[in-house]
């Protein structure tokens, strides 16, 4: 039997990250996964899972070694953000108000995640046990004893550890394993995923703009390795022209448009979306359900719950992984601070500390995207008037725009 200081269940981003930052502290790592990401080539074609990565999680991601992965294959900078209703209140964030390069980047998340596992693969202190998921879980006084199975010989494996990380997604098995129950709804509404190619040249903006029925977004996205991308303050890029469409609206309207041949959704998109769009050719699309949930605890014992499997968030702003980088990064201080202080890293109440530095953070941004969520939806004229009007106050009052606005995007992009 194997004996690991700590057993990651769950190979994606959140999981991948955790296991890194856990080596780096000097624990032995067992990191426990199904399948393994899809090995790179330019080539292929553009993920329709993306995410915009904040200046934090990149810092996160650089701190692991697997930045400069992805920046050499392809990650799309963005300088702006744009959000409106009505025309006459369009409020943009720029980066140049907080005195950064960029607010962030999209990435797809295949990417980031076969990122974190090349680096996974250079470390002698993490064991990788893929392709195998976990049969069994049971706490003990001092320890976690699990059951493994390879999915492909049917063997099993024991090993124990001092500390099991949850990173297994939203509906996590973990989870369910140890009894910790989830709050949650359902938004009643499904989220359109569209990669497509457009006229316009690679752009440094994403917007959304906000409908009753929901929002519509676009997402930069480039086919090019960032150096080639030519995002820079002196340079916008004349090539690229790829971005992601994310549309909103009832679940039964989301499945007529994913029934509609490529040609025939392009034609809805141009009819729907904003004329600043321009003319665009769909290459992919997809749809998601938009759920909310939320564990009653991150912690069972020795088990703790991060990223979707404590947590999923609205989509609407692309802060779901974010906020998980923010977990891995939150337990990391928690186990180095006891290190450095001396005491037992896995002792219980040791671990407890890291919930209550993450679930307050979690809590609020989840519950800000509610509110946004719900304010933008509201059919009254009074609402619909109040909205726009402290869009337009954001943007164009100098008191309102320096002690809100750009607090509010310092805290968006972890700095």
């Amino acid at each position: 039997m194997k004996h690991f200081d700590c057993v990651v269940v769950g190979g994606g981003m959140v999981g991948a990250a955790s296991a890194l930052t856990m080596a780096q502290l000097g624990l032995r790592v067992a990191l426990v996964e199904q399948f393994e990401p899809e090995p790179y080539s330019p080539e292929q074609d553009l993920d329709l899972r993306v995410s915009a990565i904040s200046l934090a999680s990149q810092h996160l991601l650089e701190q692991v070694g697997a930045w400069s992965q992805v920046i050499q294959w392809r990650a799309c900078p963005y300088k702006r953000l744009g959000v409106w209703e009505q025309a006459y209140a369009y409020t943009e964030f720029n980066a140049d108000d907080i005195e950064q390069k960029q607010l962030g980047h999209i990435v797809e998340n295949r990417l980031l995640q076969l990122a974190l596992w090349q680096e996974i693969k250079t470390q002698t202190n993490i064991d990788l046990f893929c392709p195998h998921n976990l049969i069994n879980l049971s706490q003990e006084e001092s320890q976690v004893s699990l059951t493994l199975k390879n999915i492909t010989s049917l063997s099993q494996t024991n090993i124990t550890a001092k500390l099991v990380i949850a990173a297994d997604g939203a509906n996590s098995h973990v989870r369910k394993m140890v009894d910790i129950g989830i709050t949650s709804w359902d938004y009643q509404q499904s989220a359109m995923l569209i990669n497509v190619k457009t006229e316009k040249p690679q752009q440094d903006i994403t917007w959304q703009k906000f409908f009753s029925t929901g929002p519509v977004a676009f997402l930069p996205l480039t086919r090019a390795p960032l150096a080639e991308v030519g995002l820079s303050e002196e340079n916008n890029a004349e090539q690229g022209g790829y971005a992601s469409l994310v549309w909103y609206h009832q679940r039964d309207e989301i499945k007529r448009l994913s029934a509609l041949s490529n040609q025939q959704l392009q034609q809805e998109v141009m009819t729907a979306f904003p004329k600043r769009l321009g003319q665009i050719e769909v290459i992919a699309k997809g749809s998601f359900p938009l759920t909310r949930r939320h564990a009653n605890s991150y912690q069972s014992k020795r088990v703790l719950l991060l990223g979707d499997a404590a947590h999923t968030i609205n989509p609407m702003a692309g802060q779901g992984v974010n906020l998980g980088f923010k977990d891995v990064k939150a337990l990391q201080t928690v186990i180095a601070s006891a290190i450095g202080n001396g005491e037992c890293w896995h002792d219980i109440n040791v671990l407890g500390r890291y919930e209550s530095m993450r679930r307050k953070d979690n809590l609020l941004m989840m519950s800000t995207m509610d509110a946004l969520y719900h304010s933008f939806s509201h059919p009254s004229s009074i609402v619909k008037t109040l909205r726009n009007v402290s869009l337009l106050a954001i943007s164009k009052v100098p008191f309102i725009n320096t002690a809100v606005k750009n607090k509010a995007l310092a805290y968006a992009c972890g700095i």
